[in-house]
């Protein structure tokens, strides 16, 4: 029965707990309603002077607008002042043209599967960049007069570090946030690696590969945290250490040049195996040198099955510094198909050469003149394999007649002295004076000197 007691004792407080709510709220909303009705009452008229009326509260999607003059016009409209105008138009441009320049502009630095930037691209991207700086100019020209240089533009933040550019279909769309987050990665890494080999300078020690290594990894997982697999691959190829080193290596082969689809399979094939390897750089102790071995023997096939049997094989060869030659060659002929044939040639020339520098049997003058007659003998075979014809050889030019001489006799004079004086045989002086009795010499008779057969040929 007590049970009840209670439970009649608790309903009953709520009841009037209930009941003083609902009062408390009726006298409230009394008070609230006289309030209402007080502020809609006619206020009596009071005189002021001098009073502009302006909207306090706006929005901002009011104030800005697709067009710069209606935008600059909803800015005076709410009282903005010019220096802050100016300060806002002169960000907002430079912000539109930063877009223009990051999506529109196809600069080198797009082209990470070339060694060299292409002459094209980079001319082209130079003009491009003029064009838009011109049009960025020209408008803000258009929309603050052609002083807007001369105001507090030092006021406007500018980066105290260069970073790295975000530009091109991937790395341009990105928004500005992530393009920041970018940076600010870039920018500690490169702290990271300063700190620590400045640590190493200053112990005198050498810098350990395989740190740094690990601080490259580490800038990687960051901008894992803020790039997509797609635009994280995109970032790498452009400026990760391992694809520097790939366009290192493919740029001194000369004559390879990768497509974007080669390079890209190429580091995509070898560049786990490439953070892998580092970390072995110095190592010295046998099971390190045997896992490093056994990594680099998986990146050959790598990179093998990446570029397929033709072009490694092509990419094998001009590592060797004769095919380069050959291919240069080739190149310059306007023929770059006949670089194998050439390279044959030029090997079959090192072994010849090889054979006449080691012939003991030969003088130097005669190993001089054999490696001589090679080096034609070469520059023909080339001439052929380039699909060329050999220029005819020239024809057998006869020397020009010598004109005879005359000698008229003097007193004592015979065949002997005639010849001693022309440096001739005496027999050689008779032979040409057939008609000459040199036995019964007479002074004032005239001789005739042949040719000295040593005597180089008179100029025509």
């Amino acid at each position: 029965m007590r049970w009840r007691l209670v439970a009649l004792i608790s309903l009953g407080v709520n009841i009037v707990l209930a009941a003083v709510w609902f009062l408390s709220t009726r006298a409230m909303s009394a008070r609230y309603a006289a309030a209402a009705a007080y502020l809609s009452r006619p206020q009596a008229v009071q005189t002021r002077t001098n009073v502009v009326t302006r909207r306090l509260l706006f929005s901002w999607s009011e104030i800005e607008s697709g067009n710069y003059a209606t935008y600059v016009a909803n800015l005076r409209d709410i009282g903005c002042p010019e220096q802050t105008i100016r300060d806002i138009l002169i960000a907002d441009v430079n912000a539109l043209y930063a877009r223009k320049r990051a999506t529109e502009l196809v600069t080198a630095d797009q082209q990470w599967w070339r060694s060299e930037p292409a002459p094209e691209v980079v001319q082209a991207a130079a003009e491009k960049a003029r064009g838009l700086e011109d049009e960025r100019r020209a408008l803000l020209n258009s929309l603050l007069g052609t002083n807007w240089e001369g105001g507090d533009l030092v006021s406007l933040p500018r980066p105290s570090r260069p970073g790295v550019a975000l530009d091109g279909p991937v790395l341009g769309a990105l928004s500005a946030d992530t393009k920041q987050a970018i940076q600010d990665v870039s920018l500690r890494s490169q702290d990271r690696l300063d700190a620590y080999r400045d640590a190493q300078r200053r112990a005198g020690k050498e810098e350990d590969p395989a740190m740094i290594a690990k601080l490259r990894q580490q800038t990687r997982d960051d901008l894992a945290h803020v790039l997509s697999p797609p635009q994280l691959e995109e970032f790498l190829l452009r400026y990760s250490q391992n694809a520097s080193d790939l366009r290192a290596d493919f740029g001194q082969l000369q004559f390879f040049n990768p497509t974007a689809d080669e390079f890209r399979a190429v580091f995509r094939a070898t560049d786990a195996l490439d953070q892998r390897i580092q970390l072995f750089a110095d190592a010295s102790d046998p099971g390190s040198l045997a896992q490093r071995k056994a990594l680099e023997d998986q990146r050959e096939n790598a990179l093998k099955t990446a570029l397929g049997q033709k072009r490694y094989e092509e990419y094998q060869r001009l590592h060797d510094p004769v095919y380069r030659d050959a291919a240069a060659a080739a190149e310059d002929a306007g023929t770059p198909e006949a670089a194998g044939a050439m390279y044959a040639v030029a090997l079959a020339a090192q072994a010849e050469q090889d054979r006449i520098r080691g012939n003991t049997n030969l003088t130097a003058e005669q190993k001089s003149i054999e490696l001589k007659r090679l080096e034609i003998q070469q520059l023909q075979a080339n001439t052929l394999a380039a699909g060329r014809d050999l220029p005819p050889e020239p024809p057998d030019v006869p020397a020009p007649p010598q004109p005879r001489k005359v000698y008229v006799l003097g007193p004592g004079d015979s065949a002997e002295t005639i010849a001693l004086m022309y440096g001739l045989p005496a027999s050689a002086i008779r032979a040409a004076n057939p008609k000459v009795n040199f036995n019964k010499l007479q002074p004032g008779t005239p001789i005739t000197i042949p040719p000295s057969p040593l005597s180089p040929p008179s100029a025509p």
